[in-house]
């Protein structure tokens, strides 16, 4: 064979290996998006009045109150709601960033911290799944109905820089 079929071959058989790897990419990909679909964070205040739940892409998917909440003053219990959601979004956020840091091997988990310490005024804090575990989703996931007033915000996460 001739040099240039040789070198022909190998450029060949060098593009086949690309294309695998992309391949292979492409499934790290969609079950990276599986995974994040599936990600839950529950956040109950620290003397229990509220419990929020906040899903893939900071959806808030649960908010409970227990009977105590209702006997704080209308402004406490406004602030508790507002902490307690902060937090749970901000966990489901963190376990996103998580799975992309492991798909991709980057760190991602830094920057949404620093975002969120950024946004919210306080300190960075440990990553969520270090704070407390994940719930695990106890019924079927729910599409969230299509919204209409001007309230919603539905162009993307509120952590994102202007």
């Amino acid at each position: 064979m001739s040099a240039q079929m040789e070198q022909l071959i190998a450029q060949f058989e060098n593009f086949q290996a690309k294309v695998r790897q992309a391949e292979a990419r492409f499934a790290e990909v969609g079950d990276m998006q599986e995974r994040i679909a599936q990600v839950e964070t529950s956040v109950t205040s620290p003397s229990g009045e509220v419990t929020v739940v906040a899903g893939a892409g900071g959806t808030v998917t649960d908010l409970r109150l227990s009977a105590g909440a209702m006997r704080l003053e209308a402004g406490h219990l406004s602030s508790v709601i507002m902490s307690t959601l902060r937090k749970a979004v901000a966990g489901a956020a963190q376990q996103q960033a998580g799975i992309v840091d492991e798909t991709f091997g980057v760190d991602t988990s830094a920057q949404v911290r620093e975002a969120q310490a950024e946004a919210f005024g306080t300190v960075e804090e440990e990553p969520a799944s270090q704070q407390q575990q994940p719930q695990q989703p106890s019924r079927p996931a729910r599409r969230p109905a299509p919204r209409d007033d001007d309230d919603y915000f539905d162009d993307g996460s509120f952590l994102r820089r202007s």
